[in-house]
């Protein structure tokens, strides 16, 4: 298809305000600390959202409701995973890794917070984390630049490798631009985009095959399956724990974390909390409903499900197009747009920040200017955006399948570790390294199994038997270790956490 010129309209706009608010971020940004945590200034409303956005991707408006189109509501257990998940997230992590990163001097990523929290002398740890953030990154990248791809195909009627570097070229300018603060007011703007699109496509859809009786009544007709949980017994314990599991994968997300670390202070977090689960929930339960609704408009509509057929995933894009005039529609794909770039330029800054620091600072030049470590910064996101895209080069990649793989790696390989850290005093070094690599090492190895349980579930459980055994079986903490860890503790009581 060729793209209308209110479509044209509408992206350049859509594109045009994200580079300036990148630009505005530049002009605000000092130095290392402001370029890949904002200076720790996220006020509640941002965090949330920021959060929600970097979060969401891609997957939201085109992984889900495609997997609701092709399967119905045995998939809405993803979505009960996840709401679990996140406000556990929320509830239990967010507001001590807040407190607990900043008196660990201050401590900008992940494996910089590892390394400090066990006070480990040498640069294991720090590596490994480090490998694994930019290995499971790769692939996670990949899927944002796979969505992008997707929707300038469909969209603008070019050729997928075209596509491919049209997709990802904006969310690259605005994040070499602007960093960490560029990256979160825009987050902002495109969570606020991509909750309008899922409430309004939807109840339109609904609304075009008769309204919901009627819905529910074609998708029977169709296919009785769609609206059975268990798809017949097919889906049996193995697959709804596999579904649930994803819920698991949000302790260990470096981009999400990223957000409760740069939250201006402790006190912001449980209003964040409440603005991100709303969000989160309406734009789940949006998202699913815009599949789900889509089996019946498609079903009365057969002439005009073409681009669906040929994938699944594009069923939000196909709906949008045939349902509304250019200038709304062009809104609508912009909402896709905006959830692939959120997340894709959060993913890229933390990639950037894990070579940065972790490996340029800590290994080449430790004593490197802040402009240095800026610049090095934005070089970092070009080449690892590249490196992305030449994964993301098979045009029959899957945007569902490396999420899956990318967030199982990060649940597994992290998670347990973060949860530990803040929670188990008695934890160290060796707990944690041995935990990272018994977590990615299973979901690596564990499709070769031939199983059909999701890896994210034996990946979390090896992870957290190895931080144990490798914890008990080394030396205890320090003194100034425990000290500290009980100064974390008290605070957050203190503060009513």
């Amino acid at each position: 298809m060729t793209a209308s010129t209110p479509l044209l309209i509408t992206f350049g706009i859509y594109l045009l305000a994200m580079i300036g608010i990148g630009v505005v971020a530049w002009k605000r940004t000092r130095d290392f600390d402001d370029y890949i945590l904002g200076g720790r200034s996220l006020g509640g409303y941002v965090t949330a959202l920021s959060a929600g956005a970097s979060d969401m991707s891609g997957w939201l408006l085109m992984g889900l409701p495609g997997a609701l189109y092709l399967s119905g509501v045995s998939e809405a257990w993803i979505a009960i995973g996840l709401v679990l998940g996140a406000w556990a997230n929320w509830k239990f992590v967010a507001g001590p890794l807040r407190v607990y990163t900043e008196r660990t001097d201050n401590a900008l990523t992940l494996p910089d917070y590892f390394t400090t929290r066990f006070a480990a002398d040498g640069k294991l740890l720090r590596i490994v984390s480090a490998l694994v953030i930019l290995v499971f990154f790769a692939v996670y990248c990949a899927s944002g630049i796979v969505a992008g791809a997707r929707l300038f195909e469909s969209v603008f009627g070019l050729s997928y490798a075209q596509a491919l570097w049209w997709g990802a070229a904006a969310t690259i300018l605005y994040t070499l631009i602007g960093g960490f603060l560029a990256v979160s007011w825009t987050d902002t703007v495109q969570a606020t985009l991509m909750i309008f699109a899922l409430i309004l496509t939807p109840v339109i859809v609904m609304i075009s095959t008769g309204g919901f009786g009627e819905s529910l009544r074609a998708v029977e007709q169709l296919d009785p399956a769609k609206l059975d949980w268990f798809k017949g017994g097919e889906l049996g314990l193995v697959g709804i724990v596999s579904l649930l599991a994803w819920g698991l994968g949000y302790f260990g997300q470096p981009h999400i974390l990223a957000r409760f670390m740069a939250a201006d202070s402790l006190a912001v977090i449980p209003q964040a909390r409440r603005i991100g689960m709303t969000w989160m929930v309406l734009c789940l339960c949006g998202a699913m409903a815009t599949g789900f609704f889509g089996i019946a408009y498609f079903a009365e509509h057969p002439q005009q499900a073409g681009v669906v057929g040929e994938n699944h995933e594009r069923v939000f894009i196909a709906l949008s197009n045939v349902l509304f005039n250019p200038w709304i529609a062009g809104v609508l794909l912009s909402a896709i747009l905006a959830a692939i770039m959120s997340t894709l330029s959060c993913q890229l800054l933390v990639c950037s920040s894990a070579l940065t620091e972790d490996f340029y600072r800590g290994f080449l030049r430790p004593h490197a200017s802040e402009r240095e470590l800026v610049w090095i910064g934005r070089a970092m996101v070009l080449g690892i955006a590249l490196v992305a895209i030449f994964i993301a080069r098979d045009p029959q990649s899957r945007v569902l399948g490396l999420v899956s793989y990318a967030w199982a790696g990060f649940g597994a390989a992290f998670g347990p570790v973060v949860l530990f850290s803040l929670f188990w005093a008695r934890m160290t070094r060796s707990g944690a390294l041995a935990g990272m690599l018994a977590g990615a090492a299973t979901v690596i190895l564990w499709k070769y199994t031939g199983s059909a349980l999701y890896e994210m579930v034996p990946g979390v459980i090896v992870a957290s038997i190895a931080i144990v055994a490798g914890s008990l079986l080394s030396r205890a903490p320090s003194a100034d270790v425990l000290a500290r860890h009980r100064q974390v503790q008290l605070s957050l009581r203190e503060q009513g956490y």
